[in-house]
């Protein structure tokens, strides 16, 4: 027989059942469709967290001072660092944040005390400027930030971390709940909701700058916490020192969180390699499917393969036919299925408001793996059919 008979009866024995060949492609493309579709939704995803970790990482710098040499002055921040950072180009906000020194004075939620219920903590006190909410990326459970005119003020006034509130029993702010530090009284103004930056302040009581420099003596910002433009970090980390104390830089120092290159490597290869899984138990389902319908269609086709045989086709005749059959299907299902997988990434990627990320390679080699799963499964069909002597499949077939 020549090749192009060989297509022809090939395509004759698939269009023979139109019904069951579109049900075996079908099968095929839904295995190469969710091939596609988890490669790609793990490549898209895994970029996604990437990319948030990269934007935190990234644009985050802290300066704080270093211990003074014995004899010498104090390498004290400047009460308007935070001013003197802004004014930089590449810093989005800056914020000074201080541990106050309550001299072991407990936190008390509640001016009454419960019997059997204790009222007294040792709970963390912050001293932050205005823009250090906006640096640390805080986002309020309810209530309002301190601004410039509580600290310059002194109020007493403070913000609960999420934690540090649910342990002292505050749970709205609307009626202006009051909290003891000490002998001090302050008045709940806010209740955060999270932070994206500096999460001890999730168990903390924060109160403003100039509070705690009139009530507690505190003699200098603790550190400066600056959010920079995404490739800034680095240059404002050498300009930070100069622009806070450029009469002594050297006694600051700066910190930017390191990149942990092997944790991003992992991460994605994780993704990647659950999403392949999935894939490729999908992709198996398919040749299975394959395998089985040509199968029956071997079955069902004695007679024919019988008369094929005593008419002069060869062994080889009959086994490529059924290959070529099996293979085409799996191409046209890989064809489908990259197709179908593509437009579940864009799809996806579109709810989420995401990029859609795909290795430019996995829809081009959709078919050829698809092709491949085909003829793997049509294989053994086709040797059993191939094996058939002619008059017993005519027998058979009668």
């Amino acid at each position: 027989m020549w090749p192009r008979d060989l297509v022809l009866e090939s395509f004759a024995g698939m269009f023979a059942r139109p019904g069951r060949m579109m049900l075996t492609i079908l099968g095929t493309s839904i295995g190469l469709a969710a091939l596609v579709a988890t490669l790609g939704l793990s490549r898209t995803a895994g970029n996604q967290i990437i990319g948030r970790f990269d934007e935190l990482a990234a644009t985050e710098i802290t300066v704080s001072a270093l211990p003074a040499e014995e004899g010498r002055p104090a390498n004290d921040l400047p009460w308007d660092a935070a001013a003197r950072m802004q004014r930089l180009n590449g810093v989005v906000a800056a914020g000074t944040l201080s541990n106050v020194d309550v001299g072991g004075d407990l936190v008390r939620g509640t001016p009454v005390d419960a019997p059997g219920r204790r009222a007294a903590f040792k709970v963390p006190v912050e001293a932050a400027s205005p823009d250090l909410f906006t640096a640390v990326r805080a986002r309020l459970r309810e209530g309002r930030l301190p601004d410039v005119g509580h600290s310059q003020r002194a109020d007493k006034v403070a913000v609960l971390g999420p934690n540090a509130a649910r342990l002292l029993g505050v749970q709205r702010v609307d009626g202006l709940p009051a909290i003891s530090i000490g002998d001090e009284v302050f008045l709940v103004v806010a209740v955060l909701e999270s932070v994206e930056r500096k999460h001890d302040l999730l168990s903390s009581v924060i109160i403003p700058e100039g509070t705690a420099r009139r009530g507690y003596h505190l003699a200098s910002p603790e550190s400066v916490v600056v959010e920079t433009r995404v490739g800034a970090a680095s240059l404002l980390a050498e300009q930070a020192p100069l622009a806070l104390r450029p009469d002594h830089p050297l006694g600051l120092q700066v910190a930017s969180p390191e990149q942990p290159q092997r944790m991003r490597a992992g991460i994605r290869s994780d993704l990647d390699l659950l999403f392949l899984m999935l894939g490729g138990v999908s992709l198996l389902v398919g040749a299975i499917g394959i395998a089985n319908v040509t199968l029956v269609s071997v079955m069902e086709r004695v007679g024919e393969i019988g008369l094929r045989r005593a008419l002069g086709a060869s062994r080889r005749h009959i086994a490529t036919q059924f290959l070529l059959e099996s293979a085409t299907m799996g191409a046209v299902g890989g064809v489908l299925g990259a197709s179908a997988g593509m437009l579940v990434v864009v799809g996806v990627a579109t709810y989420q408001s995401w990029t859609p990320v795909v290795d430019p390679s996995v829809p081009l080699l959709a078919p050829v793996v698809g092709g491949l799963t085909g003829l793997v499964a049509g294989l053994y069909p086709a040797l059993r059919a191939a094996r058939l002597e002619p008059v017993e499949a005519l027998r058979a077939g009668t």
